[in-house]
C-alpha cells in the first residue's frame, strides 16, 4: 500500500474570506491585497481591494496546492504553515512609474488539523502588524477556510500514523565569553533517523543577558527563520508551559541541581530558541526501522549546538576562492547534548521534557555513545554549513575550538520531545481488572445458611412469631388497639374475660386448630433433628420424660421468640470469642517460631472460621504454606484472596510471582501490572514489576518500573516515613508484598521435612523483627549513599552487548533517601519467604551505586542464608554487618538467633543480653524474650527467667509466655504466682499439655488431690511427652501419695 494513498494529488484549498479591522499606514482608506505562500511556493495574490479604516474587506481569495509524495508532503503540512501576507499598495507619486507596496501584516495558518482527519476547518487568524509600535485595538484578523475533498489519511493510516514534535527551548549558563557583539548566530541541530532521514535545524537563537527569567507560558516559534516577520513567528495556540522539576527527565534532577538551575536561570546568560519542529511519521511498507526500533538500538540521541560569528557582507565560501573543502571546515563552540529517548518506550509515555548537560563535541565521545548505530553520526559539517547559508551570511572559522567552556560553565539545554500517540500503548486499568477477573473470577462468599438442628429451631421461632402476629391481629379486631400509649393497664378480671373470649373465638372459628397445624411441622423437625428421636417409644415412662423435656424446650424457645417479636429495639447479646483475629495470628506465628506447625495451622484455620470473606486471612494462610514450601496450596490461598477482593494488592503480587515460577509469563505480567494500577504508589509493586521485566530481559520496561518505584519512594518524604503507606491494602496486617521462590511440592505442612533453620528461623521475619532493620539501617557511609539508583547488570552471554545493557539500564535518582527500593522490597520478600526473588532484589542492591555491601545488605543476606539453612555463610554475613555497624541491636538480635539455631546457647544468651542492653530497642523483642527465657530455664537461672517472661507477658501475652512465667515461678517456689500465670496460659490455650502438667505439679505441692488428678488427666489426654515433665509429675505423685487415679 502506498504510504501516501489518499494524499497523492489531493488538492488543499485555502480561501481567505475577509479581513477585519484593517488599517493602512496613514490611517485612511487604502488599497491592498493578500498573498499566500506555502513551503517556499507562492500560491497567488488576491484581487486588489479598497478598504476603509477599521472596516471589513471581502477578499474571497481562493488558492490551492496539491499534497503529494514528491512536492508538498504530509511532513510539510505538519511543520510548515500557510503564510498570508496583507500588502498595501501605496498611492503613486509624481513621475512614479511603478507601484510601491508596503507589507501591513502577516498571518499563519496551521494545517495540522488536516493530518487529524479533518476535511474542513475555519478560523479567525490574528494579523500581526509589521512596523506597528503597539497592539492595535481591535486586533486585525483574517477569516480563513481550509478544505480538502477527501481526508488526506484513511482511518487505518490515521491510526497507524504519529507525530513527533521536538522543541528546543533555552540553553542556560552558556560560556561567559559569549557577548552581544560582534553579531553571532546560535544554532542547534538534531538528526532524526526515521524513514526519511531528517536534520532538524533550530537557528536564530537569541543571546540574553542575566537578570531576568524566561516568562512562562510563552509561545513556541515556527522553524522558518527569516521567512516570517519577527512577531509572526509564533505558532498559534502552542505554548511552553512550566513543569514541576521532580517530573522532569534529563540530567539535572537532584536537589543540588535544582538550586543551581534556579540561580542559572536568573543570573546567568542564556540562549533562547523556543522553536518547535514537527516530524510526521506514517506507517510505511518500505522496509525501514521504526522509531521504537531506533530507540531500542540507541537510546541516546545527540543534539548538536554551535555559535558562529556573523558578518553581513561575507558569504560562506568566500575568501580564498573557496579553497576550503567542506570536510576541512570546523565548527566553533561545537557542543552536544545527549537526550535519553528510552522513556518514550515506557507504556503510555508520549512526552519527554528535561534539562540536559552540554558537553564539548568529540567524535570519540559520540562514537562511544552511539557506537553500534550506523544511522547516527556527527551531522556532516557541509550539511550544517549549507543549512546555515540558507539562514544568512556567515563566516565559518577554520580555527578548531572544541568548546571545553561548556563543561566549565555547566551549560545545559532544555529540550522537549512529544509524540501524539505513545509508542507503547498502556493497558487501561479497566482492561487489566477484566483480565484479572478472567484469570481469577470473583467468588462472593455465600451467606451462612443454618442447617440441621439450628435450622429447625429457627423455623420453630419463625412459626411462633407468625402465630403471635395473627393472634394479636384477632385480639385487636375484637377489643381494639392492644397497646395504647398512656392508657391504664387492664385489671386482672378484665384480662381473664378477654382471654376467655379470645380462646372462644379462636375455637369457634377454627383458627386455633389451624395454628396447631401450622406449628406441627416445625415441632416434628425439632423432635427429629434437635432431640434426635425418630423411633417410637416402647416404655410409657420414657415417653413421659421425653415429652416433659420437649415441652420445657419448646416453651423456652417460645419465650425467646416472643420477646424478640413483642419487644421494641431488642439487641441480641452475642458471646464474643475469647481470642480475636490479631491474637490468633500472633499465636500462629509464635507456634511457627517453636516449630509447632500443626498448632499454627490450627490458629490459621480458626481465623478463617471466624471470617472466610476476609482476604487478609487467606493471604496469611498462604504465607504459612510458603513457609512450609507447599506452594500449590499457597497459590490456592492467594487466588482465593483475589477472588474475594480483586484489589488485594499483596495477593495479586504473589499470584504474579507464582505464575512467573510456573513459566506463565503472560499471567504474571497481568497480575503484577494490575497491582501497580490498583495501587500506583506502591514501591514494592513497582519494584517487583521491574524485577519481572528484568528476568524477561525487557530492560527498558524494567527501568521504567524501577524509576516509578523510586519516584514513589521519594514522594512521601515530605509527609510520611520512607516506607510510605501500606502498598498492599491489607486490612489486618502490615503491608505484605511478598514473593515466591520456586515451584514446590504439594505435601501437607505437617508431613514435610525441612531444614531446621529454614523453618525455625522463619517466623522471626513475619513479626517485623530483624527484617525491618534491613530498611532502617541504611546509609552507613556518610557521604554519597543518599540517592536511590538502579543499575541492572547484564550477564555474560546475553545477546545485547553488556556495555549497552549497563548504559540502558542505569538510572540514578537524585533525592536524598536513607534506603533503596530494593531494600524496601527485600523486607517484604523475606517476611513472606520469597527467597529467590529476595536474592534477585539483593543482587540489584549490591549493584546499585547507592546500595552496595552495606550493613543492611549483609543483614538481609544473612536472613536469606538462615532461611536456607546455610549457617556458615550466615555467620560470615553477620560478621560483615557488625563490622559496618556494631551498635545496631537488630544485628545482635539476629546474631543471637543464629547462635540459637546452631545450639550455641551460651553465645546466644550473650547476644540476646547485649541486644536488650542497648538504649534503642530491637525491631522485635518478643522472640528475644521467648528464646532468652528458655535459655535461662534450661540453665536453671530462674531468677533471670522470671523478669524476662514478665516483660514478654506485658508486651505480647500468649500461652507460651505465661507458661514460661509460671514454670519459672514454680521453680522458685512461688506457687501462688505460678498458679496465676498457668491459669492465664490455660485460658489462652486449654489444650496445651505442658500447662496442665505444671498445674498438676502446683496442685500436688499445695495438697489439692482432686484438682491434681484432673490436671494430670488432661495432661495425659493432650499427650504430654514422657520426659522430663511427666517423669517429674510421677515422682511427685509417688512422694505425696495422690494425684494419680491409679493409686485408688
Amino acid at each position: 500500500m502506498d504510504p501516501y494513498q489518499g494524499a497523492v494529488g489531493v488538492p488543499v484549498h485555502v480561501t481567505v474570506l475577509r479581513g477585519n479591522n484593517l488599517r493602512g499606514n496613514k490611517n485612511e482608506p487604502f488599497l491592498n491585497f493578500v498573498r499566500a505562500e506555502f513551503n517556499g511556493t507562492q500560491l497567488g495574490d488576491s484581487q486588489k481591494c479598497d478598504a476603509a479604516v477599521d472596516e471589513s474587506v471581502n477578499y474571497n481569495f481562493f488558492c490551492s496546492f496539491e499534497c503529494s509524495e514528491s512536492a508538498h508532503t504530509l511532513d510539510d503540512l505538519a511543520q510548515k504553515p500557510v503564510i498570508l501576507t496583507v500588502i498595501e499598495i501605496l498611492p503613486k507619486e509624481k513621475k512614479q512609474k511603478e507601484e510601491k507596496t508596503c507589507v501591513l501584516g502577516q498571518a499563519v495558518v496551521d494545517l495540522l488539523p488536516l493530518l487529524h482527519g479533518k476535511t474542513l476547518f475555519s478560523l479567525y487568524q490574528i494579523l500581526i502588524n509589521i512596523g506597528s509600535t503597539g497592539m492595535l485595538i481591535p486586533q486585525p484578523t483574517l477569516e480563513v477556510m481550509v478544505s480538502v475533498q477527501e481526508p488526506l489519511l484513511s482511518d487505518a493510516q490515521l491510526s497507524e500514523s504519529n507525530l513527533l514534535t521536538v522543541t528546543v527551548e533555552t540553553a542556560f549558563s552558556v560560556p561567559e565569553v559569549w557577548s552581544p557583539g560582534p553579531p553571532s548566530s546560535y544554532v542547534a541541530a538534531m538528526q532524526v533517523p526515521l524513514m526519511r532521514e531528517q536534520i532538524l535545524l533550530f537557528s536564530d537563537g537569541v543571546l540574553k543577558m542575566s537578570g531576568e527569567r524566561e516568562p512562562v507560558p510563552r509561545p513556541k516559534k515556527w522553524p522558518l527563520g527569516p521567512l516570517l516577520a519577527p512577531d509572526a513567528q509564533f505558532i498559534p495556540g502552542v505554548y511552553i508551559e512550566s513543569e514541576p522539576s521532580d517530573l522532569e527527565d534529563g540530567d539535572l534532577n537532584s536537589e543540588e541541581d535544582r538550586e543551581f538551575r534556579a540561580e542559572a536561570e536568573c543570573n546567568r546568560k542564556r540562549v533562547s530558541w523556543d522553536t518547535e519542529h514537527r516530524c510526521f511519521m506514517d506507517h510505511s511498507p518500505i522496509p525501514s526501522p521504526s522509531l521504537t526500533r531506533r530507540i531500542i538500538e540507541c537510546r541516546w540521541w545527540p543534539v548538536e549546538i554551535m555559535r558562529a560569528p556573523q558578518a553581513g557582507g561575507a558569504k560562506l565560501g568566500a575568501g580564498k576562492a573557496g579553497k576550503d573543502k567542506p570536510d576541512e571546515i570546523q565548527i566553533p563552540f561545537h557542543g552536544v547534548a545527549y537526550v535519553d529517548l528510552a522513556p518514550l518506550l515506557y507504556p503510555g509515555v508520549k512526552h519527554i521534557h528535561g534539562a540536559y548537560y552540554l558537553h564539548p563535541f568529540y567524535d570519540s565521545d559520540l562514537f562511544m555513545k552511539v557506537r553500534k548505530e550506523q544511522f547516527f553520526s556527527a551531522i556532516p559539517l557541509y550539511v550544517l554549513v549549507s543549512l546555515l547559508s540558507t539562514c544568512g551570511d556567515y563566516i565559518v572559522l577554520r580555527e578548531s575550538i572544541r568548546a571545553p567552556m561548556y563543561a566549565d560553565s555547566r551549560s545545559y539545554i532544555i529540550i522537549e520531545i512529544t509524540l501524539e500517540k505513545p509508542l507503547i500503548p498502556k493497558r487501561p486499568p479497566e482492561e487489566l481488572a477484566k483480565r484479572v477477573m478472567e484469570l481469577i473470577p470473583t467468588r462472593p462468599s455465600l451467606p451462612r445458611c443454618p442447617v440441621g438442628a439450628e435450622r429447625a429451631v429457627q423455623e420453630y421461632k419463625a412459626q411462633i412469631a407468625s402465630v403471635a402476629a395473627q393472634v394479636l391481629e384477632e385480639y385487636q379486631q375484637m377489643f381494639g388497639a392492644a397497646f395504647v400509649a398512656g392508657a391504664e393497664p387492664l385489671d386482672p378480671t378484665t384480662q381473664e374475660q378477654r382471654k376467655s373470649q379470645l380462646f372462644g373465638e379462636l375455637n369457634c372459628s377454627g383458627k386455633y386448630f389451624a395454628f396447631k397445624e401450622q406449628m406441627k411441622y416445625s415441632v416434628v423437625r425439632i423432635v427429629r433433628e434437635k432431640m434426635l428421636r425418630t423411633e417410637a417409644f416402647t416404655e410409657p415412662e420414657q415417653l413421659q420424660a421425653f415429652l416433659s423435656q420437649l415441652y420445657i424446650f419448646l416453651v423456652d424457645e417460645m419465650h425467646v421468640a416472643l420477646n424478640k417479636t413483642l419487644t421494641a429495639d431488642v439487641q441480641e447479646v452475642q458471646a464474643q470469642p475469647l481470642l480475636d483475629c490479631a491474637q490468633l495470628i500472633h499465636f500462629a506465628r509464635e507456634a511457627e517460631l517453636n516449630g509447632d506447625y500443626k498448632l499454627a495451622a490450627h490458629y490459621y484455620k480458626e481465623r478463617l472460621a471466624r471470617d472466610r470473606s476476609n482476604p487478609s486471612h487467606w493471604f496469611d494462610y498462604g504465607v504459612f504454606y510458603m513457609l512450609t514450601t507447599d506452594y500449590s496450596k499457597a497459590e490456592e490461598c492467594f487466588r482465593t484472596a483475589v477472588s474475594i477482593d480483586q484489589s488485594h494488592v499483596s495477593s495479586l503480587l504473589m499470584c504474579g510471582i507464582l505464575s512467573e515460577m510456573n513459566e506463565q509469563y503472560e499471567e504474571a505480567g497481568t497480575f503484577l501490572e494490575g497491582a501497580t494500577c490498583i495501587d500506583p504508589s506502591s514501591v514494592i509493586a513497582w519494584t517487583l514489576f521491574g524485577l519481572f521485566y528484568l528476568a524477561q530481559e525487557n530492560f527498558i520496561q524494567a527501568e521504567m518500573a524501577f524509576q516509578e518505584a523510586t519516584k514513589q519512594l521519594r514522594a512521601p518524604l515530605q509527609k510520611s516515613p520512607v516506607c510510605g503507606p501500606d502498598p498492599t491494602g491489607n486490612t489486618s496486617s502490615p503491608a505484605q508484598d511478598e514473593e515466591k521462590e520456586e515451584v514446590g511440592t504439594t505435601e501437607s505442612p505437617t508431613d514435610q521435612e525441612h531444614k531446621p533453620g529454614e523453618l525455625l528461623f522463619a517466623p522471626l521475619l513475619r513479626s517485623n523483627s530483624v527484617a525491618d532493620a534491613a530498611v532502617e539501617v541504611l546509609g552507613e557511609t556518610e557521604e554519597a549513599r543518599i540517592q536511590t539508583s538502579h543499575v541492572i547488570q547484564p550477564e555474560e552471554g546475553d545477546k545485547v552487548n553488556a556495555d549497552d545493557k549497563a548504559t540502558v539500564l542505569q538510572h540514578n535518582t537524585t533525592t536524598r533517601l536513607n534506603t533503596t527500593i530494593y531494600m524496601v522490597t527485600v523486607k517484604f520478600l523475606l517476611r513472606n519467604y520469597a527467597l529467590q526473588m529476595a536474592q534477585r532484589a539483593l543482587a540489584q542492591e549490591l549493584l546499585c551505586p547507592d546500595g552496595g555491601p552495606s550493613s543492611s545488605y549483609h543483614l538481609a543476606l544473612a536472613h536469606v542464608q538462615l532461611l536456607r539453612g546455610e549457617y556458615s555463610n550466615a555467620g560470615a554475613s553477620l560478621q560483615e554487618a557488625l563490622s559496618d555497624n556494631i551498635q545496631n541491636p537488630d544485628i545482635w538480635a539476629l546474631y543471637g538467633h543464629w547462635y540459637y539455631l546452631v545450639k550455641d546457647y551460651h553465645q546466644a544468651q550473650k547476644c540476646y543480653e547485649r541486644t536488650l542492653d542497648f538504649v534503642t530497642d530491637a525491631s522485635d523483642t518478643h522472640h528475644i524474650y521467648i528464646r532468652l527465657g528458655s535459655i535461662y530455664l534450661q540453665s536453671g537461672e530462674y531468677e533471670k527467667a522470671k523478669p524476662i517472661y514478665l516483660r514478654a507477658c506485658g508486651s505480647s501475652p500468649s500461652c507460651f509466655t505465661w507458661l514460661g512465667l509460671g514454670s519459672a515461678c514454680y521453680r522458685l517456689g512461688e506457687l501462688a504466682e505460678a498458679e496465676d500465670a498457668l491459669t492465664e496460659a490455660n485460658i489462652l490455650d486449654n489444650g496445651n499439655p505442658e500447662v496442665w502438667g505444671y498445674l498438676s505439679l502446683v496442685c500436688l505441692k499445695t495438697g489439692r488431690k482432686v484438682e491434681a488428678e484432673q490436671s494430670y488427666k488432661y495432661a495425659l489426654k493432650f499427650n504430654l511427652p514422657e520426659e522430663p515433665l511427666l517423669q517429674e509429675i510421677k515422682e511427685l505423685q509417688a512422694h505425696v501419695g495422690f494425684g494419680n487415679p491409679c493409686f485408688r
